[in-house]
C-alpha cells in the first residue's frame, strides 16, 4: 500500500496562484517556486513536467535538480505522491533537461524576432562598447579566445555603467543550438539588447543552469548574473 503522501501534491496552478514557496519531495526543503519543477499526470498516466507551473490537476514539486529528479525516479516517488503506480521513465532527467534547453532557445527565438539580438564577434564588439548590451551570450563549446576578449569589455563597460549591474554573461547553449534558436549559421557570441524578452531569457537559462549543476557546483547560484 502506498504511504500517505498527499502533503506532496499542491491543489492546482489555479487554486494557489499567490503561493511562492514549496517542498521539494525528496529532500524535503522548502524552497521559492522558482528553484523547483512540478510535475503533473497526463491524462494517459504518464508524468509530465510542467516548467511554466500552469498544467491542470494537482501537482509534486522537486528541486530544479538533474540529481533530485533521478532520485526521487528511483525512489518512485510519483507513484507514492500521486497514489497510484506510475511508470516512470529512466529517462526523465535527461528529457528534463532537453525540455529547459528547447525553453532557453524559444525565449533566445522571440528576442531575436523582436529585433533585441545581435550575433557575430564585431557585432557584439561594437553593441558593448555602445553599452546596448543587456546580456551577452557564448556558445558554450566557443573559443576561449573570443569568449575572453568579449568578456573582458564586458567587464569594463560594467564599471562605466555607473549604478546598473554587471552585464550576465550565459553560456548555457552550444553553438548548434544557438544557430537554431536565430535561425543563422556558425552563432558563437551573440547579445541580448534591451527590451522585455531580457528578462524570460535570463530567468530561463537560470533554472536550466541550477538544472545542471546544482548538486555538482553548490556555489553555481551564488556568481551573480554569470550563467
Amino acid at each position: 500500500m502506498l504511504a500517505d503522501n498527499d502533503h506532496d501534491l499542491d491543489n492546482g496552478p489555479r487554486t494557489e496562484r499567490s503561493a511562492t514557496m514549496r517542498m521539494c519531495a525528496v529532500s524535503r526543503e522548502v524552497k521559492p517556486i522558482d528553484e523547483l519543477i512540478r510535475f503533473v499526470v497526463s491524462p494517459e498516466g504518464q508524468i509530465v513536467p510542467d516548467l511554466k507551473r500552469k498544467l491542470p490537476g494537482r501537482g509534486m514539486w522537486l528541486s530544479a535538480s538533474r540529481q533530485t529528479v533521478a532520485e526521487a525516479v528511483r525512489r518512485h516517488q510519483f507513484s507514492k505522491a500521486f497514489k497510484r503506480e506510475l511508470r516512470t521513465p529512466q529517462t526523465l532527467p535527461a528529457d528534463i533537461e532537453t525540455l529547459l534547453v528547447r525553453s532557453v532557445m524559444e525565449a533566445l527565438g522571440i528576442a531575436a524576432k523582436a529585433g533585441q539580438i545581435v550575433a557575430g564577434f564585431g557585432k557584439v564588439e561594437s553593441a558593448l562598447r555602445e553599452g546596448t548590451v543587456e546580456v551577452l551570450i557564448h556558445a558554450s563549446d566557443g573559443a576561449a579566445d573570443g569568449i575572453r576578449k568579449l568578456d573582458t569589455l564586458a567587464r569594463q563597460n560594467a564599471g562605466n555603467r555607473g549604478t546598473k549591474p554587471q552585464i550576465p554573461v550565459i553560456t548555457a547553449l552550444k553553438s548548434i543550438e544557438l544557430d537554431l534558436a536565430l535561425t543563422r549559421s556558425n552563432v558563437i557570441h551573440a547579445a541580448l539588447l534591451a527590451g522585455p524578452a531580457s528578462r524570460s531569457f535570463l530567468s530561463r537559462s537560470q533554472m536550466l543552469v541550477r538544472y545542471r549543476m546544482a548538486d555538482d557546483d553548490k556555489t553555481a547560484e551564488k556568481r551573480g548574473q554569470d550563467f
